[in-house]
């Protein structure tokens, strides 16, 4: 499972509603990208996330969203 999928099953991004997951969860997807680039080492320990995992994750781009969204 990427990094992208845990972000997609939270609660923040999950609707039954696919119009509204499509916009604000594309947004959320990416702000959650930019604030996961913004950690210190000491926080992604505490998350569990390499440095490297986490710039990959935070490099990818807005429209490369989780294959459960693609459905």
């Amino acid at each position: 499972m990427t990094m992208t999928d845990l972000i997609a099953r939270s609660p923040l991004f999950t609707s039954a509603d696919p119009t509204r997951r499509s916009r604000g969860s594309l947004l959320g997807l990416w702000l959650s990208r930019r604030a996961l680039a913004r950690l210190d080492q000491a926080a992604l320990d505490d998350i569990g996330v390499t440095a490297e995992d986490a710039h990959r994750e935070a490099s990818r781009p807005i429209w490369d969203v989780p294959a459960n969204w693609k459905a």
